[in-house]
């Protein structure tokens, strides 16, 4: 019996969640399933993957084999790493404490990654939405503004334009005076 470690789809449409499971590979995708190790939701950001770090190692270990997207995942929580570790312990290369330390060294690693990432895309969204509201702000005083012009009364710019007369003509006497 080939045991494959996959994905099974759930939720509604245009907003899938999937179930990490543990199949024979005959099985139907949602159908039939030996274990339920985890969860996948790629809607978030990042995508949050959750499942039993432990299972999917010990299933690992016996010979099941993830598909390309579970074989990411496993990757990118240090299970296939555990498991090239595990096997360099198996053959003699290195002991199992020194195994164990360099996989703890590298989980610390990769949160700490994890972690700025997350932090990262807060701040940036919060920034975003900071210059969005001074974009609207903008917009908005210009709005105001043009909407005060707009119904100032008409008479102040008549006066002006009755001074300026009132001075062309006033020159235009000084200039028949003088000639």
């Amino acid at each position: 019996m080939a045991v494959k470690i996959r994905l099974a789809r759930r939720g509604r449409k245009k907003a899938a969640q999937f179930d990490i499971v543990v199949a024979d590979s005959r099985s139907p995708r949602d159908g039939r399933f030996i274990e339920k190790i985890g969860t996948y939701n790629p809607n978030t950001n990042p995508a949050s993957i959750n499942f039993d770090s432990e299972k999917a190692f010990d299933w690992i270990m016996k010979g099941a084999q993830p598909t390309d997207t579970v074989r990411a995942m496993l990757s990118y929580r240090g299970v296939l790493y555990r498991k090239h570790l595990q096997l360099g312990v198996i053959k003699g290369a290195i002991s199992q404490d020194i195994a164990d330390q360099r996989f703890i060294d590298w989980k610390e690693q990769k949160d700490a990654k994890i972690e700025t990432k997350r932090s990262s895309l807060g701040t940036a969204k919060e920034e975003t939405r900071k210059q969005q509201l001074a974009a609207e702000t903008k917009v908005r005083e210009a709005r105001a503004e043009a909407i005060r012009l707009k119904n100032t009364p008409a008479a102040a710019p008549a006066a002006e334009e009755g001074e300026t007369a009132d001075a062309a003509t006033a020159d235009a006497t000084t200039e028949e005076a003088g000639a």
